[in-house]
């Protein structure tokens, strides 16, 4: 006679899904890779390296024939960060004016202190996108909820890019100003 298998009893609490562990492994991996591309150093310098050592006199310098300096390229994508973060976490999310709200107002720092405040911030908002992303409970493919239709995923990707987009520019603007050295 043959035995009967006693089946695994799986929850039936709401909202307890039972997640495949390809699919959480998956998931684990996406995550991960997302907070590496906004914070590595792999096949590019990352940003703290590219700011690292600018000297003072050349931050607020906008080389022949380039339309912005080091401190416009940190602001700007400190700004970017903070609003792309604002987007995914505030629910009464206001859009600064574009494309004013999204540039600082000078080509140089006002002082020291608003450089280092800007470097702290950037990275301050990096480690907090990273959090967003790195919670499980983030479902990325959700849709967010006071948008238009984009997704946690998406927004992700949008700093990602935009970040390497414009670290790419502050390279080649300390190399146009001659403050750049070659690793």
């Amino acid at each position: 006679m043959a035995t009967k298998r006693k089946a695994k009893k799986r929850s039936t609490k709401p909202g307890k899904k039972r997640i495949p562990e390809a699919t959480a492994n998956y998931d684990k991996a996406l995550r991960g890779q997302l907070i590496e591309i906004l914070t590595w150093e792999g096949a590019h310098v990352n940003w703290k390296t590219a700011l690292q050592d600018l000297p003072v006199e050349k931050r607020g310098v906008r080389p022949e024939g380039f339309p912005h300096s080091p401190w416009e390229l940190l602001e700007h994508a400190r700004i970017t960060q903070r609003d792309i973060l604002d987007f995914c976490i505030n629910p009464k999310y206001k859009a600064p004016e574009w494309p004013a709200g999204y540039w600082p107002k000078t080509p140089a720092p006002p002082d020291d202190s608003a450089w280092d405040q800007s470097i702290r911030l950037f990275e301050a908002d990096t480690q907090a996108m990273s959090k967003l992303i790195e919670n499980p409970k983030t479902d990325l493919f959700a849709k967010i909820p006071h948008g238009t239709g984009q997704t946690y995923l998406r927004e992700a990707v949008l700093l990602a890019d935009h970040s390497a987009y414009h670290l790419g520019q502050l390279v080649l603007v300390r190399r146009l100003l001659g403050a750049w050295k070659e690793t």
